[in-house]
């Protein structure tokens, strides 16, 4: 089903991968409400996971592309979570990134753009959010960047 989401997708050249399977005991997604809560999304391409430590061997022009691949996986799973229907999602709520970075790295902020920039030139005003971007000494499987998101959908 194509809908506006998915037509400036691919006017950006973008397209969602198949959404990412659990890799461990939760599920990707839970709605209530009007609301989609959506699993923390790790840094991968199809090649496979985007590894890495922000601040030691990775710049942060990389981390911010690894973190804007992380958003084409959260939309990814609210395209899962509304049947296939993107038209049903009315704006990006909140994003939480966590950077695997060293102790002395201070642009995680700069490193989690990625994934809000992607939100806002995909969604528009309806891609503006509220957000949290922090370090972390270490993230599953040695990912560089997990994003979290909670998105406001047409119940």
């Amino acid at each position: 089903m194509t809908n506006a989401i998915e037509t400036r997708l691919a006017e950006l050249g973008l397209a969602l991968p198949d959404s990412p399977a659990p890799a461990a005991n939760y599920v990707p997604f839970v709605i209530s409400g009007n609301l989609v809560f959506v699993s923390g999304q790790v840094s991968m391409d199809a090649g496979g996971l985007i590894k890495g430590v922000l601040g030691d061997g990775m710049t942060t022009e990389e981390g911010a592309a690894a973190a804007k691949l992380c958003g084409l996986s959260l939309l990814a799973q609210v395209k899962s979570a509304l049947g296939g229907d993107l038209s049903r999602l009315k704006r990006v709520v909140k994003l939480t990134g966590f950077v695997n970075s060293t102790a002395d790295f201070g642009d995680q902020p700069k490193v989690v753009n990625g994934c809000s920039d992607l939100m806002v030139e995909v969604l528009g005003d309806a891609g503006r959010h509220s957000r949290s971007a922090v370090s972390a000494a270490a993230l599953p499987f040695g990912v560089a960047v997990e994003i979290e998101g909670i998105f406001e959908i047409d119940a």
